[in-house]
């Protein structure tokens, strides 16, 4: 993997950052297939998610570059019954000028960082498309394992689309009782 920027910062996500997450996420809906939304999100709906994850304590993160919002990362529920409530799915995404240059890898090392500081014991990742090798390989590099492939369960840009799954533990994952 390539060494990151040296100028990349790491930090909490905040309201001000909404701008610059809906603009990169919107390029990942209209040109990817890491999400499988049809249509991108406007900004006040990016609010209201991030809203509710700060709310349920969850961390956001984004990666500035130089002062721009390079790429963006958060965790959030796995599934919403009580007894998944230790076990997070994460979510990265990447501004297309800053791909390939260790930022993803960067959040994803925070955000697993922020999840074991916050009692999470397990984190998931559903990455669309098992064409993203990029993502899966990020994944496998900070300790995932797969978990298993659900074939042609997504309909995108005219095509069917698998999602893969991957897991990995979090601080003393499942050998204690939270």
């Amino acid at each position: 993997m390539p060494a990151m920027p040296d100028d990349v910062t790491i930090r909490a996500a905040a309201p001000a950052d909404i701008p610059g997450i809906t603009r990169i996420y919107a390029h990942a809906v209209m040109h990817g297939t890491a999400t499988f939304e049809l249509e991108p999100p406007d900004e006040a709906e990016m609010a209201r998610r991030m809203t509710a994850m700060f709310e349920g304590g969850f961390p956001y993160l984004v990666a500035e570059i130089g002062g721009a919002l390079s790429g963006y990362a958060y965790a959030n529920h796995y599934r919403t019954r009580p007894a998944y409530r230790f076990t997070v799915e994460d979510s990265i995404y990447i501004d297309p000028g800053a791909q390939r240059r260790g930022v993803g890898r960067a959040l994803l090392a925070q955000l697993i960082q922020e999840c074991e500081r916050r009692g999470f014991r397990q984190m998931v990742a559903v990455i669309g498309d098992s064409a993203q090798l990029g993502s899966i390989k990020v994944h496998r590099a900070l300790g995932f394992r797969p978990a298993g492939n659900l074939e042609n369960v997504g309909f995108k840009f005219g095509r069917w689309l698998d999602s893969v799954l991957m897991q990995r533990e979090l601080g003393p994952g499942s050998t204690t009782t939270p």
